[in-house]
């Protein structure tokens, strides 16, 4: 079986991307998160750790480029400083270099004045505060916005973030009809083995009933330490009393690659994160492809992940000693001095025959356009969609006592063909545009812009709202109906009378697509807002969700490329074209691969 989408809810809950304006994308408003410890939806962070044992920064070599797990692009968390307790940390206790006595006797000045502050100030402050303070202020003064100081608790969740693994049980959760209703139960999963079922309502966890949980409450309690054991009570259709089952936690994966074989045998992989495994995960997609007429590789919304694993994924499309990505970083213990590495493939590519197109937008940063940018540098790839985010620069993560860790900027990363895909910004995290935009060739000798940012061959504006739908989503917010909790428990309601027939509809059954507009209306959603064009959203949404209840992401991918210009049009350009090089002159026919008018256009903004 193929690799499956992530769960909109488990026991691990995750806060939401940044919304793309409109619906567009095969990821576009198909989840529903709560609030939690997540790196999603924040800017990007590309990281590197630094060896907790020796000190050492790992960006030594290209060698260590390649293999060390401790590369971690870690994704889009934007933290305060945390709480440092004074007792835990003495500066300079553990290494008194000095230059003649200056460090020391400036380290003694940088004491004094915190002791002065804490004997003396007006405004009393407890000692922790004002070395939070302290550590706040020279972080600021760096003028680095990736600069900061991170706790144990949230080292922990950007592992799991980036890595999708977690111990549970393993079940999606949503909240449906106002109960906690499982969605999904992936497989090989404890959940799956104790028997748990789509539909089932869970009211009870351990000792504890409360039909009035939201769905946070219920994961809260559904979680726990691997091997620990939970007792989860379900209502179930056709059954008069709960059913308890006593189920052991265990470590789950979520994967992150979706594949589905779309329309006429297009591939479609849609890589969520660059997560531990990734690599081997769309390896295994590519092996099974055959004669693809195509493949189109989804890196939308895609934060990022681990450096590593970056490298492996662009490895699986170019050819052997291709260079993938080129370093430059600070070395460490040095006041200066910048060293130079390039790493380079290793292996032979998977599918060297079948054109590719990759896909991308605003948010795809960090990992995500290394892969994007060494497969339009070797002409591996038409790229298609936005301007990316710009994530070039590479942050260290050094360990700190009590579990915690400082990251800083230490360098920044290039494409094979030289450029240097950050996007300047300030202190509060606005882009700076450059003047001009610089130029270069991919190595076919295609025009390729610079400046930050994977520019794509042919820019596609992501799908935004109709006005007379924007006019119904504004009635809609006024009159306080939780509208896509409507759309999904409609859903539901049809999936799971299409499990029990064994017969999956062509399309959202009409009556109940009129009776949602029936309740809609009697929640006080004025009725002339609810147009033809409206009709044809909902529809959209429901079929959307319909086939994602029934675990069919080959038809709800189909059913997004109707609101997806992206998508659709590399359908379209896979269509007309049989080689890598077809696509390239379909793109440039469209007016894109760095052509006179794209190029104005960028400069313009």
């Amino acid at each position: 079986m193929p690799p499956k989408r992530r769960a909109e809810r488990r026991e691990k809950i995750t806060s939401p991307r940044p919304p793309v304006t409109g619906q567009s994308g095969p990821r576009s408003g198909s989840r529903d998160r709560g609030n939690g410890p997540s790196a999603r939806g924040l800017e990007p962070e590309t990281l590197t750790d630094v060896s907790r044992t020796t000190g050492r920064n790992v960006t030594q070599s290209a060698s260590s480029l390649r293999r060390s797990s401790v590369f971690l692009l870690l994704v889009g968390l934007l933290l305060g400083v945390s709480t440092l307790e004074a007792q835990q940390f003495t500066p300079f206790e553990r290494d008194q270099r000095t230059q003649g006595g200056q460090a020391s006797e400036e380290s003694d000045v940088f004491l004094g004045a915190l002791q002065a502050i804490s004997q003396h100030a007006l405004t009393s402050h407890a000692d922790s505060v004002l070395w939070e303070m302290a550590i706040a202020g020279l972080i600021r003064e760096l003028d680095d916005p990736y600069a900061t100081v991170l706790t144990p608790d949230e080292v922990a969740a950007f592992e799991e973030e980036s890595t999708g693994n977690y111990a549970g049980i393993g079940v999606q959760i949503t909240e449906l009809n106002e109960q906690v209703t499982i969605t999904a139960v992936f497989r090989g999963t404890p959940a799956e083995g104790a028997g748990l079922l789509v539909g089932d309502r869970i009211v009870g966890v351990d000792e504890e009933t409360d039909r009035s949980w939201t769905v946070q409450d219920a994961s809260n309690r559904i979680r726990g330490e691997r091997g620990t054991s939970v007792r989860v009570v379900v209502e179930r259709d056709g059954i008069n009393q709960p059913i308890a089952f006593e189920i052991e936690r265990d470590q789950v994966h979520i994967p992150a690659v979706t594949a589905e074989k779309i329309f006429e045998g297009f591939d479609y992989v849609h890589l969520d994160r660059v997560a531990r495994n990734s690599a081997a995960e769309v390896d295994s997609v590519l092996s099974g492809l055959g004669d693809s007429p195509g493949l189109i590789l989804d890196l939308r919304q895609n934060p990022g992940g681990y450096l590593d694993e970056s490298l492996r994924l662009a490895d699986l499309f170019l050819e052997r000693g291709d260079p993938l990505v080129r370093t430059r970083s600070r070395t460490p213990g040095r006041s200066n001095g910048l060293s130079e590495e390039t790493a380079y493939s290793r292996v032979t590519p998977r599918i060297p025959d079948v054109p590719i197109i990759v896909l991308v937008d605003r948010f795809s940063a960090s990992a995500s356009e290394i892969i994007a940018g060494a497969l339009q540098d070797h002409d591996r790839a038409v790229v298609l969609g936005e301007r990316t985010f710009g994530k070039g620069t590479v942050q260290s993560v050094v360990p700190l006592p009590g579990g915690r860790l400082i990251r800083l900027t230490s360098g920044e990363w290039f494409t094979p063909q030289g450029r240097s895909l950050n996007r300047p910004r300030d202190r509060e995290g606005r882009v700076i545009e450059p003047d001009s935009v610089p130029e270069f060739t991919s190595r076919s000798g295609r025009r390729l812009l610079g400046g930050g940012g994977v520019f794509p061959d042919l820019e596609i504006a992501a799908d935004t709202f109709s006005s007379e739908e924007q006019r119904f989503l504004t009635a809609v917010a006024e009159a306080e109906i939780p509208l896509m909790l409507r759309l999904q428990e409609a859903a539901f309601d049809v999936a799971q009378g299409a499990r029990e027939s064994e017969v999956i509809p062509d399309e959202f059954p009409a009556q109940r697509l009129e009776d949602l507009k029936a309740a809609l209306i009697s929640e006080g959603l004025p009725e002339e807002t609810i147009t033809a064009g409206v009709t044809g959203y909902l529809r959209y949404r429901l079929e959307d969700f319909l086939y994602e209840r029934l675990e069919r992401d080959d038809l709800s991918i189909e059913v997004k490329a109707r609101r997806d210009p992206v998508l659709s049009a590399a359908v379209e350009f896979l269509r007309s074209a049989r080689t890598q090089a077809d696509l390239f002159a379909e793109v440039e026919r469209a007016g894109g691969v760095g052509g006179p008018a794209q190029q104005a256009s960028h400069r313009e903004r």
